[in-house]
């Protein structure tokens, strides 16, 4: 009785879904990828995950920065000891078939390593180690995170009063599943009290990020988000604002955000895969600016879309082609194919 139930089911929708997932190594039917009641990471929270967009294009679909997503996906693993034979390019092309075999246009990626369940010799308990690992990889289209009105009318937000993650008890540097538990709590007290996403501090009370999204602040010209020690995820977005700002000649710093300045600034903005760069109107009820998306805001989030439809270039090479990316297997024959036969040049 307490509770909006329009609000809390809002992001909630029927996606399409791509009809197969990948499974440690070959692909399953979406209806096959099952896993035992009594795995670890059912009852220990004992996965590490990635968000990854593939983006419309002109020359097909295209996927936003997938080594980097890969990489800190293994990074994850690393930080919590998951030994693993998996390779950054064993699953960049698993993503990239997953995609063509898909029938997707656009879609979000969900790669997974999670500790799983040995049924012939299973153990229990908090320790991990005796559990063999399982990677999966799904795709669905998902649509905008935070609505389709949100990337221009922007969204009203709450600080909330659950703290981030403390680094020293759950790393953020992780992209955990575990850590999405805290994530929870910040995202239903939102919704539950009419607002669309909640704002974390950090243990010392600075700003740290939102539930599953990094924070931008505008002021006097200046974009700013909080450091790594504020208890954030390295968020690629993030990353990729902070190298648009540059190249757009926009001045952009990590410095440490007091609550207060929140209500004082000149624009916000969250960016992250799902959320991509969703401007913030409010806070707690208090107008941000003029209470809809600022200029420089605008100004990034076009430079964003224009350089994930492939109608402008990236900093980087931040798109793979689906059309035109080849597996390492395929580009393994060609080269001994290569090898056996002359070298036609070709102009």
């Amino acid at each position: 009785m307490f509770s909006n139930d329009a609000q809390k089911k809002k992001d909630v929708r029927t996606p399409r879904i791509a009809p197969e997932v990948w499974h440690n190594g070959r692909f399953i039917p979406w209806k096959e990828a099952r896993i035992h009641v009594m795995s670890h990471v059912v009852h220990y929270g004992s996965s590490v995950f990635e968000g990854i967009r593939c983006y419309k294009t002109d020359r097909g679909p295209a996927i936003f920065r997938l080594r980097e997503h890969i990489q800190r996906l293994l990074n994850s693993a690393k930080i919590y000891r998951m030994e693993h034979e998996w390779t950054l390019d064993e699953l960049s092309d698993a993503c990239v078939e997953l995609v063509a075999r898909s029938g997707l246009d656009q879609c979000y990626l969900r790669p997974i390593i999670f500790r799983s369940l040995d049924e012939e010799h299973p153990a229990f308990g908090v320790n991990p180690f005796p559990n063999p690992l399982s990677c999966y990889i799904g795709a669905w289209d998902w649509g905008k995170y935070l609505g389709d009105e949100a990337l221009e009318r922007g969204v009203d937000v709450c600080v909330s009063s659950w703290n981030r993650l403390t680094p020293n008890s759950l790393p953020a540097l992780a992209k955990a599943g575990a850590n999405y538990m805290n994530s929870q709590l910040i995202k239903m007290e939102a919704l539950v009290n009419g607002f669309a996403e909640g704002i974390a501090l950090d243990e010392r009370g600075y700003v740290s990020e939102g539930s599953g999204e990094n924070i931008f602040l505008v002021q006097g010209g200046r974009v700013i988000t909080p450091p790594l020690s504020s208890s954030i995820l390295p968020g690629i977005t993030r990353d990729s604002v902070i190298q648009i700002c540059r190249e757009l000649g926009i001045a952009v710093e990590e410095a440490e955000i007091q609550r207060a300045a929140l209500y004082l600034a000149d624009e916000l903005f969250f960016t992250g895969t799902a959320a991509e760069v969703t401007p913030i109107r409010s806070v707690d009820r208090i107008q941000i600016g003029a209470g809809k998306r600022g200029p420089i805001t605008a100004r990034i989030q076009q430079t964003f879309f224009e350089i994930t439809s492939g109608q402008r270039a990236a900093p980087g090479n931040w798109l793979t082609y689906v059309g035109s990316r080849r597996s390492s297997t395929d580009k393994s024959l060609d080269e001994e194919a290569e090898a056996k036969e002359p070298v036609a040049d070709y102009h």
